[in-house]
């Protein structure tokens, strides 16, 4: 960003304001997040001169073949996407509030809504949220509002930075309480259910998980609302083109990150919450619905709907303060949904899961390497590696230009030494086999 403050503007600020210096305007801010001032070269370059120095400078970059998942993931995206999203009147829309203006935007959110509820299979889905870990925190508050219980019963496989998210929204009052179901070789223990769920306000739980098991639901519903608990669901959408939607195993609020549908990794967004429920909890759903309507002549229209939220006429009352979407991701991943189809959103996940098989069949044989859990996954999984896993990780990045995955102990120390490693459609059998050998030779 240019300010074209001169020091002199800058003393007349500081002083206005009681500050002596810019150092002490944000002396309350922690050292290691202020940003360094940058070590600009003394001699003017021209633009031809910024731009070659600036490519120059560029070439320092490295770019891994990377393992990555953990909740962002490597996908290709058809160009057709981009193609369309760069149009202006997508690119610059604005909130549609005058329906009769934004009928092109409004048709837009209105198909995206109706792509997450076939993905999820639900009843309601709204105009999009932040991203998958606000969507996460948004369903469970509904579900804590719809019970008027405090107690939140969540498996232990759930991205931790879903629950932190969940945390801070509830940090303004001590009464909340966390209960975590824990892990039965990488998934949830079923059995531990009966007893955690008295009291609950609702089960919040994701398949596949975090550590990339595919949980088995079966019964897991009743189990909830025999407890007169709500169901909280979140799934990687490319993973239903595969496995049941949470509407088939009974979730009352399904939610999910949108990135993989045509998002790039982007170093982390913006990207897109996928929030969908029941239709009995519609009007506990937050953020913007679009409806479908007739107008007097019979003609089709949208409309933004069940408008008594947020910044209208509820305010305090409203759902949530979210009031804004992500338009822009929504109609990327609209697009992306459409080109694929159910046919093409099912061979994408079969390549996902033959990927990741491949990859555990090839790593798992690497001496002194194992899989963590048996359980069945999707396109990640645990790997149990000798020594230490973020030195492994190091050396295969040097030696071989691999990142071969995250290491889980800062986040799960009772998995001990291990990689959480990811294989997405855009891994070649070459690409899997240079990883095996990066991790041989880093062991």
């Amino acid at each position: 960003m240019y300010i074209p403050h001169t020091n002199k503007d800058k003393e007349e600020m500081l002083k206005a304001i009681g500050a002596s210096s810019f150092e002490d305007l944000v002396r309350q801010v922690p050292a290691k997040f202020l940003r360094p001032k940058i070590d600009l070269p003394a001699e003017s370059l021209d633009e031809a001169q910024a731009a070659a120095r600036l490519s120059g400078l560029s070439k320092k970059n490295l770019r891994p073949l990377s393992f990555l998942g953990a909740g962002a993931y490597e996908r290709y995206t058809p160009a057709v996407v981009k193609a369309v999203t760069s149009r202006t009147e997508f690119l610059t829309a604005y909130t549609p509030y005058q329906p009769e203006a934004s009928q092109g935007t409004l048709q837009a959110i209105y198909e995206f809504q109706s792509t997450v509820c076939s993905l999820y299979a639900m009843d309601c889905a709204n105009a999009s949220m932040y991203d998958g870990a606000s969507s996460f925190a948004e369903a469970v508050r509904a579900a804590v509002r719809v019970t008027g219980r405090k107690k939140i019963v969540y498996a232990a496989g759930v991205n931790p930075q879903y629950m932190d998210t969940l945390k801070t929204y509830f940090a303004h009052s001590p009464d909340y309480s966390y209960v975590k179901v824990p892990l039965k070789d990488g998934a949830l223990d079923k059995a531990a259910l009966p007893a955690l769920l008295e009291g609950a306000a609702c089960l919040a739980v994701q398949t596949p998980n975090f550590l990339g098991v595919i949980e088995d639901m079966a019964g897991v519903s009743d189990a909830v609302k025999k407890a007169g608990a709500l169901l909280v669901a979140a799934a990687d959408p490319v993973s239903l083109g595969i496995l049941a939607a949470p509407g088939e195993y009974g979730a009352d609020f399904a939610v999910g990150e949108g990135q993989s549908l045509g998002l790039p990794l982007a170093y982390g967004g913006p990207y897109l919450g996928l929030f969908s429920c029941k239709k009995e909890h519609v009007r506990q759903m937050p953020g913007r619905i679009c409806g479908l309507t007739r107008d007097k002549d019979g003609k089709r229209g949208f409309v933004l709907t069940l408008q008594a939220r947020e910044q209208h006429i509820r305010r305090d009352k409203a759902a949530s303060n979210i009031c804004s979407n992500e338009a822009l991701c929504a109609l990327s991943a609209t697009i992306y949904s459409a080109l694929y189809g159910p046919e093409g959103l099912k061979e994408l996940a079969e390549a996902n899961a033959g990927a990741a098989a491949f990859a555990a069949e090839r790593l798992s044989s690497v001496k002194g390497c194992s899989l963590k859990f048996k359980s069945p996954f999707f396109n990640e999984f645990v790997l149990a590696v000798p020594g230490k896993a973020a030195a492994l990780r190091e050396k295969a990045l040097a030696m071989k230009g691999v990142d071969p995955g995250l290491p889980l102990a800062p986040l799960y120390p009772e998995l001990g030494e291990t990689l959480l490693v990811c294989a997405t459609e855009t891994k070649t059998e070459a690409d899997i086999l240079k990883l095996a050998d990066a991790i041989k030779e880093a062991i």
